[in-house]
């Protein structure tokens, strides 16, 4: 089955960034969250763009999230304001455009891109078939003329990779896959915050297709093991452990309750309505617990759990690339 591209999601999830939990959030902006650590949430509406974080190092600073091309320029530019510091690395949580394609608008700048292995074979197995999908539909994209995203310049395997400096220790983890087979989280345990990329969402931004949603809750029990104050999510605002709490209840919720339904000897027809290739509606409910995950995504939520437990493997298996 023909899936949406990642472009087109984007595109789609773009109506959602005024559910944010906080009235007074303003997206682009750079807000401080602690001492030395600053929250820009993307303008998901107008842009596409992922949240980016800002942390200061004693002599350089280190930037989550590489973002779209023009979302790398925007943050980088806020950057500039707050501190004269240096960006040394920039963090790929995962390999979605709106979180890696504007690598080589930091490396030309002079920064270091960093991830988890992962993402680099993530990058191998849907690229450039991606990019040059984006390309055709985002401006920003095109004008880098590169024939596929530029991927991470460091990577890692053992877990947790730690910049310590003597004014801060930030460690690079990953639990699993969740939203993606590279999703990386960072710590700084002395502040008891955490940046989690996709894998956990403050709304209804879920994707997918690319994920294990069987798997992801026991992804964020691991992150709930640690001890945590501000959750800094890939996409809406800013919350604590709750947010962790709820994105983890919201996917327990949507595979339970597409397993009844397969156990009741029901079809994906009889769950999903297609248009074309498209999900477009769902007749299972979610409760209400979990409304603030819930969204016009929810759809190709239920047919991705439903693929996932029918065939018995991760969807991004199902989903393929090379």
């Amino acid at each position: 089955m023909r899936r949406l591209a990642l472009s087109s999601l984007f595109l789609a999830v773009a109506g959602l960034a005024l559910l944010s939990t906080r009235s007074d959030a303003t997206p682009g902006e750079l807000r401080k969250v602690i001492d030395g650590v600053w929250f820009r949430e993307g303008d998901l509406q107008k842009y596409g763009h992922c949240n980016n974080i800002v942390i200061e190092m004693k002599d350089y600073l280190i930037v989550v999230d590489a973002n779209f091309p023009s979302g790398a320029r925007a943050t980088m530019a806020e950057a500039k304001k707050i501190s004269s510091k240096p960006i040394k690395y920039v963090f790929d949580t995962h390999h979605h455009g709106d979180h890696a394609y504007g690598n080589a608008v930091w490396t030309m700048e002079g920064a270091t891109t960093l991830a988890y292995k992962g993402v680099v074979d993530e990058m191998r197995r849907y690229e450039p078939k991606r990019w040059q999908e984006a390309a055709g539909t985002r401006d920003d994209v095109k004008a880098l003329n590169r024939d596929s995203v530029e991927p991470p310049k460091q990577t890692f395997e053992k877990t947790p990779f730690v910049l310590e400096d003597g004014s801060r220790r930030v460690e690079f983890l990953h639990f699993g896959w969740a939203h993606t087979r590279g999703d990386g989280f960072v710590y700084l345990p002395k502040e008891q915050l955490l940046c989690t990329g996709d894998a956990i969402t403050n709304g209804p931004y879920n994707y997918t297709g690319d994920g294990y949603i069987g798997n992801w809750p026991k992804v964020i029990a691991k992150a709930q093991k640690l001890k945590v104050q501000y959750v800094l999510p890939g996409h809406g605002t800013v919350g604590g452990p709750e947010v962790m709490a709820g994105e983890s209840q919201f996917m327990k919720e949507l595979h339970a309750r597409v397993k009844a339904e397969i156990g009741r000897s029901r079809k994906l027809a009889d769950l999903v309505e297609m248009d074309g290739d498209k999900p477009v509606k769902t007749s299972l409910r979610m409760p209400e617990s979990v409304h603030n995950w819930v969204g016009p995504s929810l759809p190709a939520q239920v047919r991705d759990a439903f693929e996932e437990i029918a065939q018995k493997k991760p969807h991004g298996e199902i989903l393929g690339g090379k």
